[in-house]
């Protein structure tokens, strides 16, 4: 059995029957476009995302009312809980001796900035903080200050800007000092923040930070608020010992009894990790079944094209087994046009769905990993589909009679 000869059939019947095998092919291409589309995504998504919490560090944990991530039908037993209030986290900062490093924060997206007679777009986070949030969440002030103690406790009209807004609306003009507006509120400007760049194609650096108590009597619903706590330990081995401490703190101000589930969610980056993880597994089999459904339909493609090719060489078939060829030459030979037809499709979806999750994930901003498990899934796929819509046009083939071969017209 020749195995070049077999590749050159199956391109011989590429031209030969060319609409019913360009639908196959691209039917086949559809199906790995959808899995390499959805592996690119997936991939740059859970790096972008396990980026950002090593950036946070091993040693920060945060307390929060709600899980990051929810699935099912748990979100209405989430939502009875009791939001998280500023006096809740003033106590937690009284009770809590393992670590000196606790913020709250809180945040309000779809604001415009405006400064004399330029403004943003209204689509600005702003966040309402304490000193601390820059410690525990890993954010720098390149130029000023951050908050000291009595811009909190004097609820002061002072805000940290993104260079976002700086390009925005203080263009080639020094902002320390000046002023913005905010919801017809005044702020001065005290410090800019260090470029972060872009995170699942939001920028970090299109925000407003001001502080928490300003924030609270502005911004924030004093029925809805619930502030989220961050908590960064001293080291990595004291981090269980900190996270045991606030949970027991919490409990006690948040009047949980013994008996009764935390009214709040603790998580770390490996918790997080871990329900990211659980997503990104849905997105993955998500997208594994949508491109089977077209690759299913390819496969019949396959078959009718191989039907189609037995057919019209059943002479041929009968004068090779009148030679002597064997029966599993003849299997195999049909078996291999079968997957080089699947395989051609594989490679023209492998080529378009890597160059479209560029695309997408460029339009996104997303840190773009060329998805090599994919593509070495899609190429097994191929293979298994040419073999498994192949099989039955090679048996028929396989079993044909030589004198009725012969004799067919």
């Amino acid at each position: 059995m020749d195995f070049t000869e077999s590749i050159y059939q199956a391109i011989d019947s590429i031209r030969t029957n060319k609409l019913r095998t360009f639908l196959t092919l691209l039917s086949i291409a559809i199906g790995v476009f959808a899995l390499i589309v959805a592996g690119t995504l997936i991939n740059s998504f859970e790096k972008a995302v396990l980026a950002q919490l090593e950036e946070i560090g091993e040693t920060t944990f945060w307390i929060q009312r709600l899980p990051s991530i929810q699935t099912g039908n748990t979100w209405y037993k989430y939502r009875q809980r009791k939001p998280i209030t500023y006096r809740q986290y003033k106590e937690l900062v009284r009770m809590t001796n393992s670590t000196p490093w606790i913020s709250a924060h809180s945040y309000t997206f779809g604001m415009t900035i405006n400064a004399g007679n330029l403004s943003t777009d209204p689509d600005v986070y702003v966040t309402g903080a304490d000193p601390n949030f820059f410690i525990t969440n890993s954010i720098d002030v390149e130029f000023g200050r951050t908050f000291i103690e009595e811009d909190i406790d004097y609820n002061r009209n002072v805000a940290i800007i993104g260079n976002d807004i700086v390009v925005k609306i203080f263009p080639n003009v020094n902002p320390l000092g000046k002023e913005i507006s905010i919801k017809n509120q005044k702020y001065t400007v005290i410090g800019i923040l260090k470029t972060r760049g872009a995170l699942l194609g939001q920028s970090k650096d299109n925000m407003v930070i001001i502080p928490i108590t300003n924030f609270l009597k502005y911004f924030a619903s004093p029925w809805e608020e619930s502030l989220q706590i961050t908590v960064k330990a001293i080291s990595k081995e004291m981090l269980q010992a900190t996270m045991d401490e606030v949970i027991g703190n919490m409990r006690v101000i948040r009047n949980v009894k013994p008996w009764e589930a935390n009214t709040f969610e603790l998580e770390t980056n490996e918790t997080i990790s871990q329900q990211f993880g659980s997503f990104v597994n849905f997105l993955s089999i998500f997208g594994f079944i949508s491109g089977g459904f077209a690759l299913v339909a390819a496969g019949v493609g396959i078959m009718n094209i191989m039907l189609v090719a037995v057919k019209e060489r059943t002479r041929e078939i009968g004068i090779r087994k009148a030679v002597g060829a064997r029966r599993r030459w003849i299997l195999w030979q049909f078996i291999l046009e079968a997957i080089t037809l699947s395989q051609i499709g594989g490679l023209f979806g492998i080529i378009f769905g890597v160059l479209g999750g560029y695309l997408l994930g460029n339009a996104i901003k997303l840190p773009l990993f060329f998805p090599v498990p994919w593509v070495v899934l899609s190429i097994i796929v191929c293979t298994i589909l040419g073999i498994a819509f192949g099989t039955y046009p090679a048996y028929r083939a396989a079993n044909l009679d030589p004198i009725e071969a012969l004799r067919y017209e």
